[in-house]
């Protein structure tokens, strides 16, 4: 299944337990839509997070953010990784 990161702005200050139910967010409803969140990343400075999923698209990807609340600024294909 194709990868995916996604990007979150605006989210200044994030504590690990605000990331940590974000992501659990999603991973309650991650199945209605074939995707699954496989971990994220933060920097409370700069307010940026990053979610990498596999999905069958980025429009999967997205309805579940929209859906858990918390809507990603851009989602990105990843077709390369080692």
């Amino acid at each position: 299944m194709p990868q995916y990161m996604d990007v979150h702005y605006g989210m200044k200050g994030i504590t690990a337990d605000q990331l940590r139910e974000a992501h659990q967010a999603d991973l309650a409803i991650e199945k209605d839509e074939s995707v699954h969140f496989e971990r994220a990343w933060a920097d409370p400075d700069s307010g940026v997070v990053y979610c990498l999923s596999e999905a069958p698209s980025a429009d999967a990807v997205q309805r579940i953010h929209e859906r858990a609340g918390h809507k990603a600024d851009e989602v990105h294909a990843v077709p390369l990784s080692i």
